[in-house]
This record gives structure tokens, C-alpha cells and sequence, in this order.
């Protein structure tokens, strides 16, 4: 009888023994996720203030970015969004920390796996910060240009560089994030070859009365030839 209790509660006294000797890694890991939340609202709190002493909000809406925001329906203030954003990001930091401090083989490879790929992250968002406000500033240049010369196609022409310089970045994110990157590339030279196809006939077909035009002005300016001087001189 005893041995069958002692076969019964053996591996009752292991797992309780495993549990134990767990108990300390599950309390690091919630003191680590209470102190991180706690940090990260702290550090969210002051990041807005500070953001809305240096005007970051107006800036946004000379830089287009609250219109894009709009455009997405989204309603906050450029300032709290950028907030919110640092806020989630220390949230998931402390997450992969506080699944670290349990010391779990497979967490482990995956907390491992998670912070080599910030690197990535960190990299295709200031890709497409600083496309987009470069392409915003090209499609702009483009826009005021053609309309001073006074063509009627300005804004679909800075509309439609605009569409293929967005099309480059995100392909350029996507390829940094390592998503998909074969399937990404194929279809970004479709698609932009499509497009630039499409334009150039477009444009060619569109600007045929134009081109004439030019050609008739350009030929009407031009000094008439001195007729062939039929006495020859000595």
C-alpha cells in the first residue's frame, strides 16, 4: 500500500517541487511588467508634453501628416499618436523582458529572435518617415513647377509621381522587414512598370496637341531663309 502511494505522490512531489523552484521566475517576470508598464506611461506623459512645447503638432500639419492621418480616420493629435506609439513599443520591450526572466528554453529563442528583428523595425519606419516626407516634398517641387509653366495636367502629373515614389518606399519597407521579398519585388516592378507605361501613354496621347503647337511656334519664330541670289557676283 505504501509503495502505491509513494508511486502516486511522487510525481505530484515533483511538479510541486518544479513550481516552486518556478515561483521566483514568475514574480521577476510581473515586477518586470508592472515596473515597465508604469515606466512607459511615465515616459508617454512626458514625451506629449514635450512634444507640444516644441509645436509638433503644427509642424505635422505643414508636413502633411495630419492630413494623412485624417485620411486613415484618425482622429487624435499627431502628438498623442507619436505617443501612444512609444507607449506600446516599451509595452512589448518589457513583454519579451519580463518572458526572458522566466528562463523557458523555447521563450527564450523567441524573446532572442524578437530583438534581433528591432533592428529591422527601427530601420523600415525611418525609411518610410524620411520617404514619405521626401516624396512629399518632390510631388510639391513637381506640382509648383509645372503649374508655373503653365500646363493644365500639374496636379495629376505631381499626383502621379508622387503614387510611384510611396510605391518605392513601401516596396523598400517591405524589403527590410524581410516580408514576402521575392513576391514584393516582383510585383513592385509590375506594378511601376504598369504604371509608368500607362503614364508615358497617357501623357503622349494627351500631349500631341501640345507638341504641335510647340512645333508650329517654335518653327514660326524661326528667321525665314534669304532666298538664293540668282546674279553672281564677281
Amino acid at each position: 500500500m505504501r509503495d502505491f502511494l509513494n508511486l502516486m505522490l511522487e510525481p505530484l512531489q515533483e511538479v510541486f517541487a518544479k513550481f516552486m523552484a518556478f515561483v521566483p521566475n514568475l514574480l521577476a517576470m510581473l515586477v518586470i511588467l508592472l515596473a515597465g508598464v508604469l515606466l512607459a506611461k511615465l515616459l508617454r506623459v512626458l514625451l506629449v508634453k514635450f512634444l507640444l512645447a516644441i509645436k509638433f503638432d503644427s509642424w505635422s500639419d505643414r508636413m502633411g501628416f495630419t492630413t494623412l492621418m485624417r485620411k486613415g480616420d484618425l482622429w487624435l493629435k499627431p502628438s498623442a499618436v507619436l505617443g501612444g506609439i512609444v507607449f506600446w513599443i516599451l509595452v512589448i520591450v518589457t513583454l519579451m523582458a519580463g518572458l526572458g526572466a522566466l528562463n523557458v528554453a523555447a521563450i527564450d529563442t523567441l524573446v532572442v529572435q524578437f530583438f534581433s528583428y528591432l533592428p529591422r523595425v527601427f530601420s523600415a519606419a525611418v525609411i518610410l518617415a524620411i520617404g514619405y516626407l521626401f516624396t512629399s516634398f518632390i510631388s510639391r517641387a513637381v506640382l509648383i513647377a509645372v503649374a508655373n509653366s503653365g500646363y493644365h495636367y500639374a496636379r495629376l502629373l505631381a499626383e502621379a509621381i508622387r503614387v510611384l515614389l510611396m510605391l518605392m518606399i513601401l516596396a523598400m519597407v517591405m524589403e527590410q522587414l524581410q516580408i514576402a521579398t521575392n513576391i514584393v519585388l516582383a510585383a513592385f516592378s509590375i506594378l511601376f512598370g504598369g504604371i509608368v507605361i500607362a503614364l508615358a501613354i497617357a501623357f503622349g496621347v494627351g500631349g500631341i496637341d501640345t507638341a504641335r503647337r510647340v512645333v508650329e511656334q517654335k518653327f514660326s519664330e524661326a528667321p525665314p531663309e534669304k532666298a538664293p541670289d540668282d546674279i553672281e557676283h564677281l
